[in-house]
């Protein structure tokens, strides 16, 4: 998994709330197991209409929004199904970071286990974000982990909670293999000792 520790980009803004996953990822494009190519699909009834043209309208359509790697959403993003293509579509789309009031459980820490961080902040804070992202080209932010900070194009500041533990296996790329892989010694002597004491298995 990729390493998260500063991000700075335009942010997109889409402060719809209550964005389930099959708003970020309809269901006709999960009949794949790979992580790749999903971002076609990533808010496609959002991005074209019902004869596949595009919805000019879109923010994702629009430069510089069309490679934002932050996303400013609205409450309760990712509810719905707990389809873990949906962290697929957002990073393959360029996605690193979505900032919104709240999340649906499952989705939120799908983000973690894909490299993504979500981030929850209060509605004031959130709208302060929308009303950088409205500026376009000229108002990036920057996500700092390390420090909790989101630090806006005009030098305004703002501090967010992460639990220690996801915020180390972002800052270190570890998804649940790599932190498998950290036990490894462990591992390896219980099964040592357990072959020698059951050899019969």
């Amino acid at each position: 998994m990729e390493k998260f520790t500063t991000l700075t980009s335009v942010a997109a803004p889409l402060p719809m709330i209550n964005i389930d996953t099959d708003m970020i990822i309809p269901k006709q494009y999960l009949k794949t197991i790979k992580r790749t190519g999903l971002s076609e699909g990533l808010f496609a009834e959002l991005r074209y209409d019902e004869k596949g043209n595009k919805n000019e309208d879109f923010v994702l359509h629009n430069a510089p929004y069309d490679k934002a790697q932050i996303l400013i959403a609205g409450d309760n993003f990712g509810c719905g199904s707990s389809r873990e293509h949906a962290p697929w579509a957002l990073l393959d789309f360029g996605f690193r970071c979505v900032i919104a009031p709240s999340f649906a459980d499952i989705f939120y820490n799908n983000c973690f286990k894909n490299g993504i961080l979500p981030i929850v902040l209060p509605q004031e804070d959130i709208d302060k974000l929308l009303d950088d992202a409205s500026r376009g080209a000229n108002a990036t932010i920057t996500v700092d982990l390390e420090a909790q900070e989101i630090r806006g194009p005009d030098g305004g500041v703002i501090t967010f909670d992460i639990d220690p533990f996801r915020k180390r296996c972002l800052l270190e790329g570890l998804d649940d293999i790599a932190l498998t892989y950290e036990k490894g010694e462990h591992i390896e002597k219980f099964e040592t000792a357990n072959a020698a004491s059951r050899p019969w298995i």
